[in-house]
């Protein structure tokens, strides 16, 4: 498989609420929202490893989704780009988030598995809805 028909079936799996699907598509060691420390909203945390990565789902509960649009997908070498049209609502704070172009960026190990993953977000903005 392509890691961009892979990243497709991730997206798939998210539409339907299938996490299972998803970790499979991790490596055990993966690096969930690499290269920050923190950023203070609750489903934007670094993570190591496939077992800490069912944490962003449960984060993410309190986002209500109403938009998620996969735009594009770019592939080059082991990394794949996805631009993602996103809306929605804080439902503990009834706070809008509203991105254009969201990129998730997702780098693929030498098995085909996702062994990092970042959403370059506007972080500010999700700090803002959830507090």
């Amino acid at each position: 498989m392509s890691h961009v028909k892979t990243v497709q079936s991730i997206y798939d799996a998210f539409g339907k609420g299938d996490v299972p699907t998803i970790l499979g598509h991790l490596a055990e060691n993966i690096e969930w929202e690499y290269g920050i420390v923190s950023t203070n909203v609750p489903w934007l945390q670094p993570r190591r490893g496939r077992a800490e990565v069912p944490r962003f789902f449960q984060a993410l509960a309190d986002f209500e989704i109403q938009k998620f649009e996969l735009k594009t997908l770019l592939e080059s070498g082991d990394v794949v780009v996805a631009l993602i049209d996103l809306e929605g609502t804080v439902r503990s704070t009834k706070s809008r988030v509203v991105e254009e172009d969201e990129a998730h960026i997702w780098h693929f190990d030498a098995e085909g598995k996702v062994r990092r993953f970042r959403h370059r977000a506007d972080t500010f903005q999700h700090w803002l809805a959830s507090y």
